[in-house]
């Protein structure tokens, strides 16, 4: 791991443990050259996981990007953090435990869906409406139809 203050090469773990999600790892680390200390956060990959687009093209997934859908859809929104961290650990821990090493996008988006629906409706409507790519008022009529329809389907 390189040093940020003097980008040295040769940094030294002085403690490691888990964070609190258990998916994460936090390690102290010290620079022997400048004497900086910092902390790391580390993630174990399971699997190198490829995103294959609509189009054929394939990328490598990404769970910044996974996690920046999930911020743009919650903006101004009041849901935990912890939450939406737990969300996006669950669907790149489904992603990666299902075996397969290529992914569908839409596969993806649909697993950001079902998420979205369980933190917050107004962030399903917002994400929904780009992911299904609305043109029309009468589209979130629809979704929104589908969201009531639950609901009072919940109450009975």
């Amino acid at each position: 791991m390189r040093c940020p203050y003097c980008q040295s090469e040769d940094t030294q773990v002085k403690d490691s443990r888990p964070a609190e999600d258990g998916a994460v790892i936090r390690r102290r680390r010290v620079c022997p050259d400048c004497g900086g200390r910092f902390t790391t956060f580390e993630r174990v990959q399971l699997r190198d996981l490829v995103v294959v687009k609509k189009s054929g093209r394939k990328v490598p997934f990404d769970r910044d990007k996974l996690m920046r859908s999930f911020d743009i859809a919650l903006r101004k929104r009041n849901v935990e953090p912890e939450r939406v961290e737990r969300a996006v650990s669950g669907i790149v821990r489904q992603l990666e435990s299902s075996g397969e090493t290529e992914v569908a996008a839409d596969h993806i988006g649909r697993l950001v869906m079902e998420a979205l629906k369980a933190l917050d409706d107004v962030a399903y409507v917002r994400f929904a409406s780009v992911y299904r790519n609305f043109r029309e008022a009468k589209d979130f009529q629809e979704l929104l139809g589908e969201l009531g329809g639950e609901e009072v389907a919940q109450e009975q």
